[in-house]
């Protein structure tokens, strides 16, 4: 793709596709039709450059539409935004979900990832490949969905003027086509099976059936459900971005257009319903996940008949300095993995003089094996509506962003759809409550880069840029999205702040221990008997959740904590309790909350090497250690797992070492943690285990 401006037009779906987000062009310097005027007038300087921030947006809708990005259409969103175009290939290029070459308009997404792998991915992949062909097309392998409890799991993605996406979980091979036909009669008796059972979820709402009979939305219920085309939601869901650009972002949760065989690869079945991932949903004793499985998701009613906005109530009771003492004293911290205390920093951002003040909700959860935050969206989306509200409230900011995963169409419909709701009820707007402060929320859709999770890489990928991480400090309390002051929670932690404010700080710090307050989501999956979300007071054994989940489906080998940064720990330390300093203390990490189970029937190995392979793929390549350290590792681990030697082992240390030390950001200085654990505490490597 040459990367200067071309002659290169965009196609006329293209073009209707940009102009549908962005409006249509004013001059011929944006792409529309030349006029004499053109040549009289100037476009540039601070105000066209100003809807950078547009441009992740700009390629979504092109994507959506088309399947894929082209020179011409990559060259009008550069005209309309003003953006280098070679800046603009390289913002497209860094996110997997896009393409700027040809591909079909479904392209089937198939996760081999960690859990996956324990459950049986490589036979979904083998079988995807005998089905399609070989990767690169209308499949392609893909890192953590956040499927995790439904492993093994595939996400297609059909693009198209209503796009839509499919989950597969589990994933299993459709059956062959019988005879001539090409499977569209069973897939019909599917599609009509779905909508009964779609019927039941509440979160049908999100539109799930498409091609359904009637009776498929119409079990959705709640007044705030548009039913039978498989929708949610009347209003557009693009936040508060303006209505002249709005994407239907709720479209994203439903099945429209897609093939009712489910594509020829795998088997369709009907989605479950988000308490499904939830093995404790009805429990009175759950705080967080409470209302999972009670409420309706898309019932601002329903939310507020089981307590819902009474936290913000009383945040407008006490005021923000009022909020920011309770969330200081209750303890919390984030559960996004560095458990930094949330109260220290809403403070910090509040007392900044520079103004707007922006929130930041990173609902970007990539870590192989979390999907906790999903399922609180999927689940309870008004929850994290009033939470950000409320973060909103204490810190000062008339703005927020909530950049989702764009793997989570089901979470993007209900998250757009909740936040119409809440807008339409003057729960966020100009005057919120009637309190007098302004709020409002945005949804920045993700687009495939593990590496956006980062709070300073989200900030360059929701203003146009390549999602790489920034050099710290300016802190983003100082300076972080459009260099402003900034506060970047995650789901979990925001929404904690509910029963801290619903109950005060003292009786939620009563909960858990001195160092870690409250309860903690954990992300169960792998090789274990009851795979889900477990919330859990601090302080728990791992044993104890082990014992709630079921325990491993066979003899326990190993259990990793944190995901692919985190650690491994042996069947004989099952009793390290799960609290930030008590991982700390065994020399492993809570992370984000994931806890993968592996039995002896797992390949260890292999599933080292597919870490390895995911902080390869994953890393942004700005800074040297973590760029050609992981591939180094990679390479390291391949030799060792052919035959184990002490020199590849050294060399492991030494480059996990120079990573850990100097790469700048979490990814790096992670990407050895789990490889070194696993040597050091499972005697991966070792001459018996490769005897």
């Amino acid at each position: 793709m040459d990367l200067r401006f071309s002659d290169a037009e965009p196609s006329a779906e293209e073009r209707a596709a940009i102009d549908a987000f962005l409006g249509a062009p004013t001059t011929g310097w944006e792409g529309g039709i030349r006029s004499d005027g053109d040549l009289r007038v100037a476009v540039g300087g601070h105000e066209a450059r100003d809807r950078r921030d547009l441009l992740l947006p700009a390629l979504h809708a092109v994507n959506d539409r088309i399947g894929w990005i082209s020179e011409g259409a990559l060259d009008y969103i550069c005209r309309r935004l003003t953006v280098p175009p070679a800046e603009a290939y390289g913002v497209a290029t860094f996110y997997s979900l896009f393409s700027t070459k040809p591909r079909p308009a479904r392209v089937l997404h198939v996760c081999t990832d960690l859990a996956c792998q324990a459950r049986g991915a490589d036979a979904v992949r083998r079988s995807t490949e005998e089905r399609l062909g070989p990767p690169g097309m209308s499949w392609q392998p893909s890192p953590c969905l956040g499927l995790c409890e439904r492993a093994p799991a595939a996400l297609a993605l059909q693009a198209g003027e209503f796009p839509g996406a499919t989950v597969y979980g589990p994933a299993e091979p459709a059956p062959a086509p019988t005879g001539g036909a090409n499977g569209s009669g069973a897939a019909n008796g599917s599609g009509a099976a779905n909508g009964a059972d779609q019927a039941h979820d509440v979160g049908g709402a999100a539109g799930t059936s498409g091609t359904g009979t009637t009776g498929t939305t119409s079990g959705a219920g709640g007044a705030d459900t548009t039913s039978g085309a498989g929708t949610i939601g009347a209003t557009s869901g693009a936040g508060a971005g303006g209505a002249g650009r709005a994407q239907d972002l709720s479209r994203l949760g439903g099945l429209s257009g897609m093939d009712a065989t489910g594509g020829p690869a795998l088997a369709e079945r009907a989605e479950p319903p988000a308490e499904h991932a939830v093995p404790q949903a009805g429990d009175p004793s759950l705080v967080l996940l409470r209302r999972v499985g009670i409420v309706d998701p898309a019932s601002l009613d329903d939310y507020r008949a089981e307590g819902g906005y009474a936290a913000l109530r009383e945040a407008v009771r006490i005021g923000p300095a009022g909020v920011i003492r309770e969330v200081l004293e209750s303890g919390l911290v984030g559960r996004g993995g560095a458990a930094f205390p949330t109260g220290r920093k809403w403070e910090a951002t509040a007392r900044q003089l520079d103004h707007p003040h922006y929130l930041v909700c990173n609902a970007d959860e990539s870590e192989p094996g979390t999907f906790k935050d999903r399922v609180i969206m999927e689940g309870d989306p008004y929850a994290l509506v009033e939470a950000m509200t409320i973060a909103a409230y204490a810190t000062g900011c008339p703005k927020g962003y909530l950049y989702i995963r764009g793997e989570y169409p089901r979470a993007i419909g209900r998250m757009a759809h909740a936040i119409d709701v809440a807008r339409a009820r003057g729960l966020l707007g100009a005057d919120v409550m009637g309190q007098g402060f302004a709020f409002d929320i945005e949804i920045r859709r993700g687009a495939g880069a593990y590496i956006c999770g980062e709070e300073t890489a989200i900030f360059n990928s929701i203003e146009g840029f390549r999602g790489e991480p920034r050099s710290k400090p300016p802190f983003p309390v100082e300076k972080g999205l459009f260099g402003k002051p900034t506060v970047v929670n995650n789901v979990e932690t925001l929404v904690n702040v509910l029963p801290i404010l619903a109950g005060g700080a003292a009786a939620y710090a009563a909960t858990g221990t001195e160092g870690s307050t409250g309860t903690k989501l954990f992300c169960v999956s792998g090789t274990v008997a009851k795979p889900g979300v477990y919330e859990l007071p601090f302080g728990a054994t791992l044993r104890e959740l082990l014992t709630l989940s079921g325990g491993a489906t066979g003899t326990l080998r190993a259990v990793l904590l944190g995901g692919a940064a985190g650690g491994f720990v042996r069947p004989d330390e099952l009793d390290v309790p799960l609290t930030f300093e008590g991982t700390r203390a065994a020399g492993t990490t809570l992370g984000s909350g994931v806890v993968l189970v592996l039995d002896d029937s797992v390949d260890l190995a292999h599933i080292l090497l597919r870490i390895a392979e995911f902080f390869r793929d994953e890393s942004c390549g700005q800074c040297v250690p973590c760029r050609v350290g992981t591939v180094r590792q990679e390479e390291a681990l391949h030799r060792l797992s052919r035959r184990p030697t002490a020199g590849d082992i050294a060399l492991l240390r030494e480059v996990g070492q120079a990573m850990r030390d100097a790469s700048i950001c979490g990814l790096g200085q992670t990407a050895w943690n789990a490889v070194e654990s696993a040597i050091d505490r499972l005697g991966v490597f070792s001459p018996s285990e490769a005897s």
